[in-house]
């Protein structure tokens, strides 16, 4: 795919491989990556490219399967310029590239409590803000104030709280927008009992979950009253294998790439979790890995 694109101060690649930068270790090249040096370089970019030339922007790639025949367009990852944590009181600022875990920390740093559940999703902000991510009892709409966005024309705009219309995993998200940055309200707490949160919230991820392997977060959303983990073990599938990939036998709510997989292993035992759950249960598991890009038939 040929594809003009403007002068950049940032990095661009084209042909890049994007399996080693997922958590899954699986997928095909992006025709273009591009690794904006700011917002003003991306704001640039965004204005001066085609509109016929599709955007797709990914985070760490910590719940995301890239499929095997690599995606059409342009990838956008955000860097250092966007992995900024400030503290100003009880309100902490935080890029969308910035680590959530680290954001935790900053937070512990301070004393400032309502954000140790982050420590606890495997994921960047921006990838957060999009899912209304959460873990241990509280999400992404708990305690963001506002996030700022880039519309796909280079304008920023602000959304507060509501209007970014949080619900179980979603985000009413405008089309082709990219997060830039969050501000969180924290409250004044106990350093201790933070610490101490913080550290239950880690040995509980390591204990309960395939955090060594390659893997990505909760493969289903759980459905309203239910726990998908509970449904997929009900159903039989814990261990089960297609190819390389691999129901986990810790946690079956979520998928492994034992070393060998593809993304088309992934997604077919994924779906074969879903087709068993619900002749099973009744009820059809909802993705929360997002999938992306071409299957390798339709490259």
């Amino acid at each position: 795919m040929s594809i003009a694109l403007p002068e950049v101060r940032g990095e661009v690649k084209f042909n890049a491989p994007l399996k080693d930068t997922t958590w899954f270790k699986v997928g095909g090249a992006a025709d273009v990556l591009f690794k904006p040096a700011d917002e003003d370089d991306l704001a640039h970019f965004l204005k001066n490219l085609s509109t016929d030339i599709p955007v797709t922007i990914l985070g760490i790639a910590s719940n995301v399967i890239v499929r095997d025949g690599g995606i059409k367009g342009v990838v956008i990852r955000l860097g250092n310029a966007f992995k900024k944590i400030t503290v100003d009181g009880d309100v902490i600022t935080a890029g969308a590239a910035a680590v959530d875990l680290q954001v935790a920390r900053a937070a512990e740093q301070q004393s400032l409590t309502g954000l140790e559940f982050l420590c606890g999703i495997p994921g960047s902000i921006g990838g957060g803000l999009f899912m209304n991510a959460g873990a241990y009892g509280r999400e992404f709409k708990d305690a963001v104030i506002d996030a700022r966005m880039m519309q796909r024309n280079g304008t920023i705009k602000t959304l507060s709280n509501s209007e970014l219309g949080f619900s179980y995993r979603h985000s009413d998200t405008p089309d082709g927008a990219i997060f830039l940055s969050t501000r969180l309200q924290g409250q004044h707490g106990d350093a201790t009992a933070i610490s101490t949160k913080m550290a239950e919230i880690q040995n509980s991820r390591q204990s309960s979950q395939p955090i060594r392997s390659y893997t990505g977060g909760s493969t289903f959303a759980n459905p309203e009253g239910q726990k998908a983990w509970q449904l997929i073990d009900a159903a039989g599938c814990r261990g089960l294998k297609i190819g390389g990939a691999e129901v986990s036998n810790q946690h079956c709510n979520f998928l492994i790439n034992t070393g060998n997989a593809n993304a088309h292993d992934l997604e077919t035992l994924g779906e074969t979790v879903r087709s068993r759950v619900a002749k099973h249960s009744g009820v059809t598991l909802r993705w929360e890995i997002k999938r992306i890009g071409l299957k390798e038939n339709e490259a």
